[in-house]
């Protein structure tokens, strides 16, 4: 029972999946993209935690509001951003990405493994699972974060492998 809560637990990706609908449209292609025109914002900017803690974590309505208290005067959306933000509330938004409850997955040692040995930019770290986020008009799973997958990776950058390392 426990290997098949562990399996269903996880999603399963069948093709092109746009990812969950979110109470706010949050177009990363335009905060986190680089192209003309695009902020080209590093995922620490917002999900301040990864580089501290083990959750990225999402950030608070108040960050977002540090530029679209003023900024987007007339979008919907922004203007869906200012009245959860009047109301005191947090954004519900709904998770994307997850691996099952029994596997303890840091952010901070990931990101700092891989920017102190090869110098990645936090970003770079960031797209390895979850895929390249900041040409993503909605946020989606790309990769079923399967325990294969990270024993790969483990075995190939010289990582610990035994089962405690993630399961405890």
């Amino acid at each position: 029972m426990f290997v098949m809560t562990a399996w269903f637990g996880q999603p399963v990706i069948f093709g092109n999946d746009d990812g969950p609908d979110q109470p706010i449209a949050y177009p990363h292609t335009i905060h986190a993209g680089t192209q003309p025109g695009q902020l080209g914002l590093d995922c620490t900017f917002c999900h301040r935690n990864v580089t501290k803690g083990a959750a990225a974590t999402i950030p608070a309505v108040g960050l977002c509001l540090t530029c679209h208290k003023t900024v987007g005067d007339g979008n919907d959306e922004i203007e869906k951003l200012r009245a959860i933000a009047e109301a005191g509330d947090a954004i519900p938004w709904v998770r994307v990405h997850r691996v099952p409850d029994h596997v303890h997955f840091v952010h901070e040692a990931h990101i700092s493994f891989f920017s102190e040995r090869d110098g990645i930019l936090p970003s770079a770290v960031c797209s390895t699972c979850h895929g390249d986020v900041a040409s993503m008009t909605q946020v989606s799973q790309v990769k079923p974060l399967k325990m294969s997958d990270c024993v790969d990776c483990h075995r190939d950058n010289g990582a610990p492998t035994d089962c405690t390392t993630c399961h405890y």
